[in-house]
């Protein structure tokens, strides 16, 4: 094992996003930060390192246990890292969170007739 790698291929390698295009893009957006400030995808990382991630509606905070640049099956890349129990929490609580707000959308019954059609005509043409 290596002792430091650069961020962007520890990401991929650790299989939090899917190509290192992706984490590269990531890291130059401000969407991961190490021990709190921001980087760029060159920094190299080592073992010790706490890193913020924040991957679209989800935010991840990992300690790192090892590094890698190489991607490999993910029950090894879950091995790269440990996910703070703060992070886990949190986590779970948005899960919640978003699942409960998530309100069923009512659905038209069947297709609108003739008069209905009419009616949208005239609000799109705003007459």
């Amino acid at each position: 094992m290596e002792e430091k790698v650069r961020v962007d291929k520890w990401l991929w390698a650790a299989r939090f996003f899917k190509t290192r295009g992706r984490a590269s893009k990531a890291v130059s957006g401000g969407h991961v930060h190490l021990n709190e400030g921001r980087i760029k995808p060159s920094r190299p990382v080592q073992v010790g390192d706490r890193l913020r991630i924040k991957r679209g509606v989800e935010e991840f905070t990992v300690d790192i246990l090892a590094v890698s640049s190489r991607r490999g099956p993910a029950t090894v890349a879950r091995t790269l890292y440990e996910e703070t129990e703060e992070s886990q929490v949190l986590r779970e609580a948005e899960r919640e969170h978003r699942r409960l707000v998530r309100a069923p959308a009512s659905r038209p019954v069947g297709r609108p007739d003739k008069r209905d059609r009419r009616k949208i005509r005239k609000f799109l043409r705003k007459d």
